[in-house]
């Protein structure tokens, strides 16, 4: 339950940096809900997958799903650079945290 609970808050540290993104094209009270809303579950769920998965792992795991997610929101929604390059650095970042994972 707890790596659920952290994959989930890596999934909403994306939705607040999405929040991030809308805010600075729009700054409307839904904006700003995605934002705050999208960071406040990040870090709780962070909190309670923390009580059994140990800091260190589960802040690179956290980050590193926010990344990778962010990376492809910002290619798919975004139309940000697709590069053969940038796409082999974050399939690295994900490989080291599904590594992780693996070790614990």
């Amino acid at each position: 339950m707890d790596w659920l609970a952290l994959v989930l808050a890596g999934c909403f540290e994306v939705v607040g940096v999405s929040g991030i993104n809308r805010v600075n094209r729009s700054k409307s009270l839904l904006s700003y809900a995605i934002l705050f809303g999208g960071f406040t579950l990040s870090l709780l769920l962070l909190s309670y997958a923390m009580n059994t998965i140990s800091m260190g792992t589960a802040y690179a795991v956290w980050t590193g799903i926010g990344t990778v997610g962010s990376a492809m929101l910002g290619m798919f929604a975004y139309g940000e650079s697709k590069d053969w390059r940038r796409l082999l650095f974050i399939a690295m970042v994900l490989c080291a945290a599904v590594g992780l994972k693996l070790l614990v």
